[in-house]
């Protein structure tokens, strides 16, 4: 048993996340064991037959290519059974037409959480919120099964899952280039060549700074984005 599960808390960046076995609209699962290799999107919904998720899922699931085109599996829950999911799921095939998005089928496992073992785990479940559904938790986990990034939405307004994707790519970058992402970074834009560590790098780095790079100051210098628009 991990340290978060023997401790209470949820696995913080930088952590490995808690295992666990459970029932999902497309079997049993063995988390993160059978999703070794691959980045995972880990989101939690409040609850199935719902508005705002309705439009969250079909979203997700028009995207589900570009994700799996990045190396990363996208994985659902609430606290709803399978039963509720699958009935869920073939309502939005079959009846509900938005934004363009039309005869949506939602191909990514669903956790069934009636118990909240899982929520209780991840810190899904925020009392002030709702002690019955679980917020909208975002955790992007690396192929180390490694928590990357740590996202929450209240139960209110709907994610933004093109931010979802943009911030995957940038630490995708980041993690092979070894650079960061200023703000609003897109692919394709200069990227931010880590700072100097001592006062002579700093130096010699803005001097040699023109064709290759550039330097604002000695502490902030961008270079073209690696791979261009890959």
């Amino acid at each position: 048993m991990s340290e978060q599960e023997t401790n209470g808390r949820i696995p913080l960046i930088g952590e490995k996340v808690p295992s666990f076995k459970a029932e999902t609209t497309q079997g049993t699962i063995n988390f993160p064991d059978d999703f070794q290799g691959k980045w995972v999107i880990f989101f939690s919904h409040p609850a199935d037959f719902t508005p705002v998720c309705t439009t969250e899922f079909m979203t997700f699931a028009t995207m589900q290519e570009d994700f799996k085109a990045l190396n990363a599996e996208l994985l659902g829950l609430s606290i709803d059974s399978t039963y509720s999911h699958i009935a869920w799921l073939r309502t939005i095939k079959e009846k509900i037409s938005y934004k363009g998005m039309k005869d949506v089928e939602v191909m990514f496992p669903v956790i069934s959480d009636l118990t909240m073992e899982v929520s209780k785990k991840f810190g899904m479940l925020q009392p002030g919120e709702s002690n019955t559904q679980a917020v909208r938790a975002v955790f992007i986990i690396d192929p180390e099964a490694k928590v990357r990034a740590i996202l929450y939405y209240p139960l209110s307004n709907g994610r933004n899952m093109d931010e979802i994707k943009r911030l995957l790519v940038a630490m995708q970058h980041s993690d092979e280039h070894k650079i960061a992402t200023p703000a609003n970074w897109k692919l394709g834009e200069d990227v931010i060549i880590p700072p100097p560590g001592s006062c002579g790098t700093a130096k010699d780095r803005v001097d040699k700074a023109g064709q290759d790079y550039e330097c604002l100051d000695w502490f902030l210098c961008l270079k073209k984005c690696p791979h261009g628009t890959r």
